[in-house]
């Protein structure tokens, strides 16, 4: 019972470390502009919906697929292609409901509340997997724990990047489009991960999506922010520019050496 407790301890740390840098960056930069407030308890809101998701997927995907490969089978078989998809389906239906609130809706935050929503509920996801994975031998490797930060940091922002494309879509008006597509990229992220738990180098196939997709997290979030706020928001970018090229150069140290006659 108290190894389980440590474990939980270390999963649930290394999750929140996940949460926490994929806060960053994004909706920093953006800090001030957006409904904050709606975003916050969309967090509480990913965590419940976060919570029912890991649970589901890890009873219905990820232990038969463990099974599967602990009894010899190739990596990548054992998952479940109905489970896989109604499991992604529930989990994009409802942050499709949860992002069509009034609160959310109102303001036009969906995409930055997308992005809270998709940190809680891939934070829940790794918390689950990562206390699966530290039962694992050997886990506390060089290899293994490079694997461990992986899954912590890689899975909330990949979730934030596809829950906030989701509301990116919503705002144009293109909602069943916005839940089909959510539903085919977190189906290929759980693939992936539960791929990467047991092969680290599935790690080189995920990773270029997320990078490749992050620039483009600043144009979803930049909708959130009303036209009077990007508006402030372009001035003091452009403030900032200024200040920052006329700012004196730091001054270079004389080589000459004075004569003395």
């Amino acid at each position: 019972m108290v190894s389980e407790l440590v474990l939980f301890q270390l999963s649930s740390f290394c999750a929140l470390i996940g949460m926490t840098l994929g806060w960053r960056g994004v909706m920093t930069k953006f800090a001030g502009f957006y409904d904050l407030p709606t975003a916050w308890s969309q967090v509480f809101w990913g965590i419940v919906l976060g919570g029912v998701y890991a649970v589901m997927a890890d009873g219905l995907l990820f232990r038969p697929y463990f099974i599967t490969v602990e009894s010899g089978g190739a990596i990548g078989t054992g998952l479940n292609i109905f489970s896989l998809l109604f499991v992604a389906l529930l989990a994009s239906i409802f942050s499709h409901l949860l992002l069509r609130r009034s609160r959310v809706r109102k303001g036009g935050s969906q995409p930055s509340s997308g992005w809270a929503l998709g940190l809680a509920i891939g934070g829940m996801t790794a918390m689950v997997v990562m206390f699966r994975m530290f039962e694992f031998e050997g886990i506390f490797s060089a290899i293994g724990l490079l694997n461990i930060a992986l899954v912590s940091v890689v899975t909330p922002r990949a979730e934030a990047l596809i829950t906030s494309r989701h509301g990116f879509l919503m705002l144009h008006d293109r909602r069943w489009g916005a839940v089909l597509r959510s539903m085919f990229w977190r189906s290929a992220l759980l693939v992936g991960v539960y791929s990467a738990v047991f092969t680290p180098t599935i790690w080189l196939f995920i990773l270029p999506f997320v990078i490749l997709a992050n620039p483009s997290a600043e144009a979803w979030i930049w909708e959130s922010v009303p036209k009077e706020g990007r508006r402030r928001l372009r001035r003091l970018w452009a403030e900032q520019a200024r200040v920052a090229q006329s700012l004196p150069s730091a001054p270079q140290p004389s080589t000459s050496v004075d004569s003395e006659e």
